[in-house]
């Protein structure tokens, strides 16, 4: 197995790279088509916050895109997926499944975030993680 060399400290598969390619196209066109068709096309007047996160996602449906072809350089954009899933789960559905007040959309939801969140923690390349943003991050670097 190839890997390809990010720098001096850190590398990541080659077939995690197709594996991340994967997950950024299926991201992207689960995104793109929803979005985009409501912003281009809307069939009527949305309220702000309704506006902000379609647009938002649109905006993240075109992030992915470019993870497709830059995989490494948008593992950031995996890692928001993953935290905003994992919070949605803990913050969310957990306080519902305490309270008994799971309804269709929250379960219909939950099944999409155990999804996403299992899918990135098998696919994001946690030593890359580790070493480029986790490692360093309390270090300041002196000025040239």
């Amino acid at each position: 197995m190839t890997e390809l060399s990010l720098n001096s400290q850190t590398s990541v598969s080659r077939i995690r790279t197709y594996f991340m390619r994967g997950l950024f196209a299926l991201n992207f066109l689960s995104l793109f088509t929803d979005n985009w068709s409501q912003i281009l096309f809307p069939t009527e007047q949305m309220d702000t916050l309704t506006g902000v996160t379609i647009s938002f996602w649109a905006a993240f449906s075109l992030l992915n895109l470019i993870g497709i072809r830059f995989p490494i350089k948008m593992v950031p954009i995996l890692l928001i997926q993953f935290l905003y899933k994992l919070a949605w789960l803990i913050g969310i559905y957990r306080p519902a499944y305490l309270n008994d007040s799971v309804d269709e959309n929250i379960q219909s939801f939950f099944w999409i975030c155990i999804a996403g969140v299992g899918l990135n923690l098998l696919i994001i390349p946690w030593k890359y993680v580790y070493q480029e943003y986790i490692k360093n991050f309390f270090k300041l670097k002196k000025a040239a």
